[in-house]
């Protein structure tokens, strides 16, 4: 019963067979006749500590409290997180812990709280086939504090705080939703002021810290060259607590609050509409339109004097479409793509990265 309860399984057919429910994380013994009584295994449970909370534990950590019941309820809890994570937040935890994945950095704990590994660390530190108790432990405690270094990075702390808080979702399947009343939210207005002040602190307050911020707020309007990993750096900052903003949550407050000002209904909304929610914010656009609106019109206004032949205007089409989706393009994501690159060479020759730098400065800046 033990074993197929300790069974891995992947998210898809976890779903797939338990809807409603994202990840396998523990398993419960239906004992109907009293197995588990003379139960003769050891099954002292790797979460020892399932009353501190996460932040309290990374506190400890990096207060030096590492003892073993401490360390296997961090790494228990760090392998949770880690499957909750998408691609982008596992990317930006590497980048803050100087490199290491979430998975390198937790199984550098199991390893550092694993006798065997402390014996023979120790075998090869002291050239001895018999390690002593003390030298064991003077080497336990070298690998602990090699494992533990991310840990002294409070930045890392921070961001493991934010997004444990973010992932955090309590489902209730029992209790059923009762209208009380139907009509006009008179409070929806005074939601939507919230949002728009919340997004403005975050602003202020991240406008240090935050590339893309520090580039949309310090460089010239026609000198800004932000990157698409810059933009999505400054999304995640904005989704996580305390902000807890998305584009299309920003675009209905401010379309509650300034309706005359806000344009592009039913366009689809990209993760770059963000430079369009700032500049608003800033006060540099006097109407919220969606990124792609933006560049449509600087663009028809670019090529119509021009001169350009048809077959270059059908190629410079799809150079816009990647800059709404991109921010920019360089000469790198263009040999991402042959078949462009080629049909670039052909219709534009030597003034083919000539051409892209003034799309990027006219559609992007």
């Amino acid at each position: 019963m033990k074993g197929r309860g300790t069974r891995t399984i992947n998210p898809t057919d976890f779903q797939a067979v338990t809807p409603g429910n994202h990840l396998k994380e523990q398993f419960v013994i239906i004992d109907a006749v009293g197995v588990c009584e003379s139960d003769k295994t050891d099954s002292r449970p790797l979460e020892r500590k399932r009353s501190v909370p996460f932040n309290k534990l990374l506190q400890d950590v990096a207060a030096d409290v590492r003892d073993e019941d401490t360390l296997m309820s961090l790494a228990v809890r760090l392998v949770k997180l880690e499957k909750q994570l998408n691609d982008d937040e596992r990317q930006e935890l590497q980048t803050v812990a100087g490199g290491k994945s979430i998975q390198e950095i937790t199984r550098d704990l199991l390893d550092a709280l694993d006798p065997d590994r402390q014996i023979n660390q120790a075998q090869q530190q002291f050239n001895t086939s018999s390690p002593t108790a003390e030298q064991q432990q003077q080497v336990a405690e070298i690998l602990i504090n090699q494992a533990c270094q991310p840990f002294d990075n409070y930045q890392f702390r921070d961001l493991l705080k934010e997004l444990k808080t973010k992932n955090e979702q309590i489902i209730d399947n029992v209790s059923q939703d009762v209208v009380l009343q139907a009509g006009f939210d008179t409070t929806a207005r005074d939601k939507a002021r919230k949002i728009v002040e919340t997004f403005r602190q975050c602003l202020e307050a991240n406008k240090d810290e935050v590339i893309a911020l520090q580039i949309l707020y310090n460089q010239p309007y026609g000198q800004r060259h932000l990157t698409y990993e810059q933009i999505k750096q400054l999304a995640n900052t904005l989704k996580r607590p305390p902000c807890n903003l998305t584009p299309e949550k920003l675009w209905d407050a401010y379309s509650q609050l300034e309706a005359d000002k806000v344009r592009g209904a039913g366009v689809q909304k990209l993760l770059t509409d963000i430079i369009s929610l700032v500049r608003f914010a800033m006060g540099e656009m006097e109407v919220l339109e969606p990124f792609s609106v933006s560049v449509e019109e600087k663009f028809q206004q670019w090529v119509g004097g021009k001169g350009f032949s048809s077959q270059q205007v059908v190629w410079l089409e799809k150079i816009k479409a990647y800059i709404i989706t991109s921010v920019r393009i360089e000469a790198e994501d263009l040999q991402e793509m042959p078949q462009e690159a080629f049909q670039g060479y052909q219709l534009f020759g030597n003034d083919l990265m000539g051409i892209l730098d003034e799309l990027n400065e006219v559609l992007a800046a």
